[in-house]
């Protein structure tokens, strides 16, 4: 896909992304006991919509702000739609959050974040702006060597986060080899795993190959604004969520028909589908 994400912030994938990802944070917090935060691909945490990439492509246009601007969301979306007013005191959209900015907002004092950032100019800003939080903890390196540096994580209980821009060819590969390796050093983790659906037959064997690789529970779950199979195009998004919590699946059959009515009026669609090894 080759971008830089400030140019598409707050678009549909990251409205799907993030209000899956608050939920999931949203459970963890029913125990006491704190729980880490891992994301391997932070980005730069929180970015300016009025900024010139934004501008230049306008995409939050056709993604949050058309969230926002509903007046009655179910209750799965609520969890991200108050960190987005939290960052827009004056009630308008000017700020989104990226996803460290979302498990900031909802993580406790005594929750953990590392964040994991390849590009050195976004590593500097993403620690300029967690400078001051002491639960932050950020890493200039690749995300998937510091799923094997920082899992298991000490809580023993969290959410890893691979969300890759798919700038290279082969990221489903190196996606399901290091969650497989992941699952090695922290079988009892939960993991949401990012991925743009241009290509069907593309997301059907990501999905096979996962099969194959011993998951324990997990799910999909895509949201099309785009009804056609026109692989130069971003049709949609899906996030494989693997040990889900309780409900979760039940929470996103809430949300995500409204997001598809909501953001592709009369073409979105959405599905949650199990992920299962084949059968014999």
């Amino acid at each position: 896909m080759n971008y830089r994400h400030a140019y598409h912030a707050g678009n549909f994938a990251d409205v799907h992304k993030h209000a899956t990802l608050a939920l999931i944070l949203q459970h963890l917090k029913r125990k006491d006991t704190p729980f880490a935060y891992v994301d391997t691909h932070a980005g730069i945490g929180c970015y300016d919509l009025a900024s010139a990439q934004a501008e230049k492509t306008g995409e939050w246009l056709d993604g949050i702000a058309r969230v926002m601007a509903r007046t009655a969301p179910p209750d799965a979306a609520r969890p991200l739609l108050q960190v987005v007013e939290g960052l827009n005191p004056d009630g308008g959209l000017r700020f989104y959050p990226g996803s460290p900015a979302v498990a900031a907002a909802l993580a406790r004092p005594g929750d953990r974040l590392a964040l994991c950032e390849l590009h050195p100019e976004d590593a500097a800003q993403l620690r300029r702006r967690f400078a001051a939080d002491r639960r932050v903890g950020v890493h200039h390196r690749d995300g998937y060597d510091g799923l094997k540096a920082l899992l298991p994580p000490p809580e023993r209980r969290g959410l890893v986060l691979i969300d890759p821009p798919f700038e290279v060819p082969g990221e489903f590969d190196r996606m399901r080899k290091g969650l497989a390796q992941a699952l090695k050093r922290w079988a009892t983790g939960l993991y949401a795993l990012w991925y743009p659906i241009k290509d069907p037959a593309v997301i059907a064997r990501f999905h096979a190959d996962l099969s194959m690789i011993g998951l324990p529970p997990a799910f999909a779950a895509e949201l099309m604004i785009h009804s056609g199979t026109d692989s130069q195009i971003l049709n949609g998004c899906g996030l494989v969520v693997v040990n889900p919590p309780w409900q979760l699946d039940e929470r996103l059959a809430e949300l995500l028909p409204w997001l598809a009515e909501v953001l592709a009026p009369g073409e979105g669609s959405w599905r949650i589908e199990p992920i299962r090894p084949p059968s014999r």
